[in-house]
């Protein structure tokens, strides 16, 4: 349980993991059950028996608490440092992975890029929290594939790799009203990314 605080304190409540734990698993409820725009800090002290000031003092707000709640229930960042020995090997394990979670996992995500769109402070905290760990993950398997002779250090395609394995998990959904299955997901693997790797850049 939080400690207790004096009034007007403004540190940071020390909480156990158990608590934290529980918070955030009531947080991913109510996502569930009302989206993000509709969620509020009050709906989230009540659902975990916490008070709205705890909660702001320990994430600022609700971008700050969602995503921390999000980080926490989806696999740790490591999940996407893999080393295969090859391109092809890392790409599809990573795929794997990411392709596993349930389609709920799915559109719970893709409900809050939609949020992201009209709230800045969710956008910004996303990037960092989400898109900025994966991306550099990528970086270091694109990296590991130059350094092997896979593909030129210098493909163009490199600084679309990941924009379009997210692209695929959001566009799928919305042109065929179904999750990327991961047997897709493999398929544009082998079909456009991979080639598009391996194509040197332009010399004209």
């Amino acid at each position: 349980m939080p400690t207790t605080e004096k009034a007007g304190d403004v540190r940071r409540t020390r909480l156990s993991a158990e608590r934290e734990a529980e918070l955030y698993g009531a947080v991913v409820e109510l996502l569930r059950e009302v989206g993000y725009e509709a969620l509020t800090m009050p709906a989230v002290a009540a659902r975990s028996r916490s008070s709205t000031a705890t909660l702001y003092r320990q994430w600022g707000g609700k971008p700050g608490l969602v995503l921390a709640a999000l980080k926490h229930h989806q696999p740790p960042p490591d999940v996407l440092d893999v080393d295969t020995g090859s391109l092809r090997g890392d790409l599809r394990e990573i795929t794997i992975r990411v392709t596993s979670d349930a389609p709920a996992e799915h559109e719970l995500m893709a409900g809050l890029s939609h949020a992201a769109l009209g709230d800045p402070q969710l956008a910004q905290t996303m990037r960092e929290q989400l898109a900025v760990p994966a991306q550099e993950a990528l970086g270091r398997v694109l990296r590991r594939a130059a350094d092997r002779g896979e593909i030129p250090a210098d493909g163009p395609a490199q600084a679309y790799c990941a924009h379009l394995l997210i692209a695929v998990s959001v566009i799928i959904p919305v042109m065929e009203g179904r999750p990327v299955d991961q047997g897709y997901a493999l398929d544009f693997l082998d079909a456009v990314m991979i080639p598009a790797l391996r194509r040197p850049a332009s010399s004209g």
